[in-house]
């Protein structure tokens, strides 16, 4: 009993944490990023900005790695003990269950390595800028992995928000759970769209 309150409280926690601080993350980094079709200027300027906030590395670590780290642990015990939610809901949610699964472990995956190329860099005296990600996605084999990786992340955070809102009983009744698995799509395509363009104009 013990054990599933506390399974109770920590999908709510990881859901939470997919959607908030995440989530608002993952919309603003799109953004800046975004920039990148504006130019050169526009993109170092408005990443400028973001390095130029106060208490940065603190708000990072509480705001981004710390609930990275619980999401992602908690995220892969879920996605090895996913098959509890088979047969619970439609054909075509079970096969987006799966999807957020195998997208949530690709998202880790390309988070290190962003993090590598661009975080750890700048820690070893390196800059963030234009021309750094430019450098990278330069390589075609590297443009590809991005494309491939911005499209699952996007997906991970959109199709999560279905999950999130049903995890809270947000949407409880099966037509409200079917309109907002569309809204999702909305979502996705959106954002697909900006973090493809901006990677694409780094290129």
């Amino acid at each position: 009993m013990a054990q599933t309150k506390n399974q109770f409280y920590l999908r709510r926690l990881h859901s939470l944490l997919g959607v908030i601080p995440l989530g608002a993350f993952l919309v603003v980094h799109l953004t800046v990023n975004h920039q990148a079709t504006r130019g050169v200027e526009a993109f170092n300027k408005a990443a400028g900005f973001m390095d130029s906030l106060p208490f940065l590395y603190a708000l990072e670590f509480i705001m981004i790695y710390i609930p990275i780290l619980f999401h992602a642990i908690y995220g892969f015990y879920i996605a090895f003990t996913a098959s509890q939610n088979i047969g619970h809901y439609s054909y075509t949610r079970n096969w987006l269950f799966l999807f957020q699964r195998l997208s949530g472990i690709l998202t880790f995956l390309f988070v290190m390595i962003h993090m590598w190329q661009t975080r750890i860099q700048k820690l070893m005296g390196e800059e963030v800028s234009y021309d750094m990600v430019h450098q990278i996605v330069a390589n075609p084999i590297w443009l590809i992995f991005y494309i491939v990786c911005i499209i699952a992340v996007v997906f991970h955070f959109a199709n999560g928000l279905w999950s999130f809102l049903v995890t809270w009983g947000i949407l409880q009744s099966p037509k409200s759970q079917k309109i907002f698995t569309w809204v999702s799509l909305v979502i996705f395509i959106i954002l697909s769209y900006i973090g493809v363009s901006a990677i694409v104009a780094f290129a």
